[in-house]
């Protein structure tokens, strides 16, 4: 069973950081390009940023000059700094796979921003 280990989540104030890692095997890891996705109460789940296997990224609009989406592929793990964190970041982050496979889903890292 393939696994996708979500961590790092957790409360925060408005303004502050968090830094997300998501770990799995080698051999997912080292062929896919990855991706973190984000699911808020009542809201369908989206794509936040997405690293290819040499390291490109794309950001949806509203993360673009918080977040940053890296890859450190000798330890198969992403990573998602996010940064002056707004409390519309609320929400349980997933890692997945570009495109996703459904059976991959973890268990999210939940985080949330609030005063």
């Amino acid at each position: 069973q393939v696994q996708l280990v979500e961590s790092g989540g957790g409360l925060v104030q408005p303004g502050g950081s968090l830094r997300l890692s998501c770990t799995t095997s080698r051999s997912i890891f080292s062929i896919n390009a990855m991706g973190w996705y984000r699911q808020a109460p009542g809201k369908e789940r989206e794509l936040v940023a997405h690293i290819t296997l040499w390291g490109g990224t794309i950001y949806r609009d509203s993360v673009k000059g918080r977040f940053t989406v890296s890859r450190d592929n000798a330890k198969n793990t992403m990573y998602l700094q996010m940064n002056s964190l707004k409390p519309e970041d609320t929400a349980v982050y997933y890692c997945n796979t570009i495109p996703i496979r459904a059976g991959f889903w973890g268990q999210g890292t939940q985080v949330t921003v609030s005063s």
